[in-house]
């Protein structure tokens, strides 16, 4: 039995798979999900999962938000230092993988249909090559698969954490207004669900736009991000909906560097939790036009396939499939 996690600043799930067809099949055995926060560490979690669903554990990955150095994890949006001797001790195990998030969604991608896309360019017929990831939730996480020439190989990197780049008059007033508030501003400032938030801020301080009250109340009461993404979808609020345009087009520049740096000849993938929320944003123009926008090096990326994830389940698919393919017992 093989246990898989995929460990978010948010929620973590955890989840049983056994293998099955020719050996790369996963099938699952069950999954629960927990609130990250609510816990002093994933050893607590994993400890409750297993009691809970009783299982006996051959083999353990987790796809986790942060840089694995030598097998221990320190969480930028937790307070959990993850240790993989410790938690393969405490599950009986010789050892457990530990992986970045964005590389476990690198693996699950191989387990992924037709059905778990929405194609936003289909790129070349031919497309061969490495592959990225790139992923707004909780954090902005971005991954590559190199292509040896018979498989990609999946690897992880920290680009989420590079320094944002301003493109344009506006966005260089975005990033002014972010130095009053950070000491140094990275792409996931903007490219994140606080990002989100960050970027409405800034707006918001050189264009103010009377905020209705019941608007400032949703952000006041829950998810600043949420609130200002439901309104700008519906329409309900300019400045909102300024923000998530801005929002969409600084993701598909990212996107666009991200695929430069990797040379993603064989295809873009957008995952993390926003992309799917407001699919409708990222179908039209801005967001490709952002992703082409690379001067003498537009024709290279007009041949790469981009899509968006859409299975929120690929990080724990990943990690399975790390499991089954290098742990195996």
């Amino acid at each position: 039995m093989i246990l898989a996690g995929d460990i978010g600043g948010t929620s973590t799930r955890l989840a049983l798979f056994v293998v099955a067809g020719d050996g790369t099949r996963l099938v699952a055995r069950g999954e629960k999900t927990y609130r990250s926060q609510d816990h002093a560490c994933l050893d607590d979690i994993v400890a409750k999962f297993t009691t809970e669903t009783r299982a006996v554990v051959t083999s353990a990955a987790f796809g986790i938000a942060g840089p694995v150095r030598n097998g221990q994890v320190r969480t930028p949006n937790l307070a959990w230092l993850v240790d993989g001797a410790t938690l393969a001790k405490k599950l009986g195990l010789a050892r457990v993988g530990l992986i970045n998030d964005l590389e476990a969604n690198a693996w699950g991608i191989a387990a992924l249909g037709p059905k778990d896309f929405v194609v936003l360019n289909a790129g070349a017929k031919d497309a061969t090559g490495n592959q990225a990831v790139i992923s707004a939730g909780t954090g902005l996480g971005e991954a590559g698969l190199f292509w040896d020439g018979v498989a990609h190989c999946p690897f992880a990197c920290e680009g989420g954490h590079a320094d944002f780049a301003p493109r344009t008059t506006l966005e260089m007033r975005v990033l002014e207004h972010m130095l009053g508030r950070f000491d140094r501003v990275s792409y996931e400032r903007v490219l994140s669900g606080p990002g989100i938030f960050n970027i409405f801020q800034a707006l918001r301080s050189f264009e103010p736009a009377g905020d209705p009250d019941w608007l400032d109340r949703e952000i006041a009461a829950g998810d600043p991000s949420a609130a200002i993404s439901k309104a700008a979808l519906s329409g309900s609020h300019e400045l909102a909906a300024r923000a998530i345009d801005l929002f969409v087009s600084l993701y598909g520049a990212e996107a666009g560097n991200v695929a430069l740096k990797m040379m993603a000849t064989g295809g873009v993938f957008i995952g993390g939790g926003i992309a799917p929320k407001i699919i409708d944003k990222l179908t039209v123009p801005a967001f490709m036009d952002a992703f082409l926008a690379k001067g003498r090096m537009r024709p290279l990326l007009e041949a790469m396939p981009v899509k968006v994830i859409l299975n929120d389940k690929t990080a724990l698919l990943g990690a399975g499939r790390y499991a089954a393919s290098r742990l195996a017992p």
